[in-house]
């Protein structure tokens, strides 16, 4: 054994010592490079973040893409926040959603591009099979979710049915005995007791009274003074949103969640069940009615049931379901969302409610014969309102019912501001945020 003279240390504890040094080093050194290499990581994130921020208008993260902010976009402004983003990109931008999911897309407000989407090219952008079947649970083959063929089918019945001068009849009679007596009641008693009331549920319940009239020949009674819980309006209105919220979510997601029956696809099982039942004893009664009854309806289920296929057969059960869901969805929330801003814009501008009141006044000054009693407006009446149109117009470029909807290319096309689509691409047109685009309208 030799000692260090300078250490008084043996050698063999001088060389444990040397090692023991050696590795404490190389350690040190190696978390240094592991930390520079964390630096390193962070800040390439962040110049690749603020560069494709830059070039897409929002940022884009890895793995996750855009789907932070939508996120946020959906707790606060969704659509204002697409339109910031619409106006800072010339009218168009790329929606890069996560990894191995479906959730990219053009997103689009450019007028010229919408004219080629929904009219130009039309047959090259349907809604797509991607939108099917997210809907498909709830809309079935219905207009909304349909496509070529189908589609063209339905909507003629439906055109011709509309323009009919008996179901015409059946919307005026249906939708003013509603408002006379029930919506106009309800108002004037919370206005007497200085009761608040929530105008868009009010609203809701009149336009779903009148859709299930005119649509289906039943009448649910959801505006009735007590304002029920009606069991297939809340279950139509819950199926409706769990529906909407699958077009948000990556498919792998609520498609695993629906094979394991779990969270929102569990109770969208269950509310679809309850629509269906709903459905299949409305076309039961129906039938039975037909046959027992020589009388005529001029409601939509009836007149379809009461028609062939292009192969001269009855349309089937199922058929005739979705064709009622889908028109109830139609009729329901489209005008009362409507109606609901058009409200609250009018609360919000008096000069323009006294303008209102103005036209309708000298409208009813007209008249020959004024009668004491309730005040019913004839339709020639309603055609010479020219400010009220304008003013529901514009609360409807501000507010549109539908403020995004969805189109996906079957073939390659190359959009007329230069946006290429391939095949299978998702474009969204943004109604909402066209509506707000200065070089459309203006600053003011």
């Amino acid at each position: 054994m030799t000692i260090n003279p300078n250490t008084n240390l043996t050698s063999s504890e001088y060389d444990d010592n040397f090692a023991g040094i050696f590795v404490s080093r190389w350690l040190f050194f190696l978390h240094l490079h592991i930390v520079e290499l964390i630096l390193a990581l962070i800040v390439f994130i962040a110049i690749h973040y603020l560069r494709q921020k830059r070039s897409y208008g929002l940022p884009v993260w890895p793995v996750l893409g855009m789907l932070p902010t939508l996120i946020s976009g959906l707790r606060s402004d969704l659509f204002e926040l697409i339109s910031h983003i619409v106006c800072q990109q010339n009218g168009t931008f790329l929606f890069i959603g996560p990894w191995f999911s479906s959730l990219s897309f053009v997103v689009t407000a450019d007028p010229r591009n919408l004219e080629h989407v929904l009219k130009t090219k039309f047959s090259v952008y349907p809604k797509g099979p991607s939108f099917r079947e997210n809907v498909g649970d709830l809309l079935g083959d219905g207009i909304f979710s349909a496509d070529d063929e189908t589609w063209r089918r339905q909507r003629k019945a439906a055109s011709i049915e509309f323009h009919s001068a008996k179901f015409r009849r059946l919307t005026t009679e249906s939708l003013a005995e509603l408002v006379h007596a029930r919506l106009l009641p309800i108002l004037e008693n919370a206005t007497n007791k200085s009761i608040p009331i929530e105008l868009q549920d009010i609203l809701l319940r009149l336009t779903f009274d009148n859709v299930c009239i005119i649509a289906l020949g039943v009448d649910p009674g959801c505006l009735i003074p007590q304002l029920p819980n009606i069991p297939f309006a809340k279950a139509f209105e819950d199926a409706t949103e769990v529906t909407a919220l699958r077009l948000v979510t990556p498919t792998w997601v609520w498609k695993t969640m629906k094979c394991l029956d779990l969270g929102s696809e569990k109770k969208l099982k269950k509310l679809i069940k309850d629509v269906d039942e709903f459905a299949k004893k409305v076309i039961e009664t129906r039938k039975k009615e037909l046959s027992e009854s020589a009388r005529q309806r001029s409601d939509l289920l009836t007149v379809f049931m009461t028609s062939k296929d292009e192969e001269g057969k009855p349309f089937s059960d199922k058929f005739l379901r979705d064709i009622c869901v889908n028109f109830i969805l139609a009729g329901r929330d489209t005008s009362a969302v409507a109606l609901s801003w058009f409200f609250w814009l009018v609360g919000k501008n008096p000069r323009v409610e006294e303008k209102i009141v103005a036209e309708i006044s000298g409208i009813v000054e007209e008249r020959e014969e004024i009668k004491n009693g309730e005040l019913v407006f004839k339709a020639e009446e309603i055609k010479k309102m020219d400010y009220l149109q304008a003013a529901l117009s514009e609360a409807l470029r501000l507010y549109p019912s539908v403020p995004l909807d969805l189109k996906e290319a079957v073939e390659d096309d190359v959009l007329p501001d230069g946006t290429v689509t391939k095949t299978g691409t998702k474009v969204v047109y943004a109604i909402y945020a066209m509506g707000r685009i200065e070089s459309i309208w203006g600053k003011d």
